[in-house]
């Protein structure tokens, strides 16, 4: 059957554009392969492309050009494609500079329940000094206040208290 019969005077016919996909997919296959990074995206792409030309095929003028069309739609749905992995990249959200990893993440919960159990085993003191000044961030004066001491015994249960807590960290 020739070009102008299968395009019975309306467009490109079914059977042509079917015959001319099933014929040259493998090359369609493969212009979207070296426009893609994904075998499945290629895939669908060149499936698109058909539907694609199917659905506008009254609307082509020149059945002997229905390769070129299918060509040029795998290009142009190729280029859709991969402006849509740019937008979604772009659009991801990215983790701050100052987050840590996630095999960070891990290890600070580690290191924090061994800190945890280490600052546990202090005496009752050092353990309240330490975690009024280095966790809720008071000054030594508030501290002091806090628990009816002197500023010099705050100093002084808190200078121990870290010390230990450094060398029973060491041995953990």
């Amino acid at each position: 059957m020739s070009a102008a019969e299968a395009s019975d005077g309306a467009g490109v016919s079914v059977d042509l554009l079917t015959e001319t996909y099933r014929a040259h997919y493998g090359t369609l296959l493969r212009l979207a392969a070296l426009l893609l990074d994904d075998p499945h995206s290629c895939e669908d792409v060149v499936q698109e492309a058909f539907v694609r030309v199917h659905v506008a095929r009254h609307r082509l003028r020149e059945p002997d050009k229905t390769l070129a069309y299918l060509r040029q739609t795998v290009v142009n749905l190729s280029r859709s494609t991969l402006r849509r992995r740019l937008m979604a990249l772009r659009l991801m959200p990215r983790p701050a500079a100052d987050e840590p990893a996630a095999e960070e993440g891990a290890h600070s919960v580690l290191e924090r329940d061994a800190l945890v159990r280490v600052l546990r085993e202090l005496p009752r003191r050092q353990r309240e000094v330490i975690v009024l000044r280095y966790y809720a961030d008071l000054t030594e004066v508030q501290v002091a206040d806090l628990l009816g001491l002197s500023v010099g015994s705050v100093k002084a249960y808190g200078s121990r208290g870290l010390e230990a807590l450094r060398a029973r960290m060491e041995t953990s």
